[in-house]
């Protein structure tokens, strides 16, 4: 019996690819720092699809959080055969005053927590058949992104990394692929303080929407889910840097 890892899973798009993976008959592990949400909602897929579903609570904005919830799985003895590293969070605000802790946190879910449980799982995922890494990056990572500076940062590495992975695994058997939604219906905007901006008042894709591209595309490098995100990001390809990183910054001014 194998688990696929989902991180960020108590709500968003997390949430989503729980539903949508425990759809599949696919058994689960749960990580979030809500472990109440995440109870119920393993509770609910386990009733409705007949999988084993288990939680473990874990806070990945602390630097020991990764090698806790690693050692937690090893000590289960549970097989991995998927990781989506979904987890990570935004916030909207110039970079002098944002908090620098917030900020700091950010880089460490975003980017540390991700890269570590990469590394401390790909052993066991390189001994299943058919395993992959989904790492949930955003179209924010093809440009800079003035009013949000380290989110976009964050969201480039995990690009870079993903695609260097993919590469770099692909003759292990493991597929590697980079989540890059735009604009989602999920509690991001929220907590990002970005519900009034220009970017989410244009329109958003439903997590649902988002998370049936990533699933259908796990195969692939980078997968961009929507048609606008889509011209969106190749249009950028074509503009100078100048034009781009400005066009970020207005639509979250």
């Amino acid at each position: 019996m194998s688990y696929v890892v989902i991180t960020g899973a108590s709500a968003g798009i997390g949430e989503v690819f729980a539903r949508a993976l425990a759809a599949e008959r696919q058994n689960l592990i749960l990580v979030a720092r809500r472990e109440d949400r995440l109870q119920t909602l393993a509770n609910e897929l386990k009733n409705q699809h007949g999988v084993e579903v288990e939680v473990i609570a874990s806070d990945l904005a602390d630097p020991e959080g990764p090698t806790l919830l690693v050692e937690a799985i090893k000590k289960a003895g549970w097989a991995i055969n998927g990781l989506i590293n979904n987890a990570g969070f935004g916030d909207r605000g110039h970079f002098s005053e944002l908090a620098l802790e917030r900020q700091l946190a950010m880089i460490q879910v975003n980017i540390t927590s991700l890269v570590a449980l990469t590394w401390r799982l790909l052993p066991a995922l390189k001994s299943q058949p058919d395993s992959f890494i989904i790492n949930v990056a955003s179209t924010a990572a093809f440009q800079a992104g003035p009013n949000m500076a380290i989110y976009y940062a964050t969201k480039a590495f995990v690009l870079s990394f993903s695609e260097a992975l993919h590469e770099e695994l692909r003759e292990s058997g493991v597929r590697v692929s980079t989540l890059c939604p735009g604009a989602t219906d999920s509690e991001f905007a929220t907590e990002a303080h970005m519900t009034d901006t220009l970017l989410f008042r244009s329109g958003t894709m439903s997590a649902e929407a988002v998370v049936r591209k990533a699933l259908a595309g796990r195969h692939k490098a980078i997968v961009i889910p929507g048609l606008k995100n889509l011209l969106m990001v190749w249009s950028g390809k074509l503009s100078p840097r100048l034009i781009t990183r400005r066009l970020a910054g207005w639509l979250q001014a």
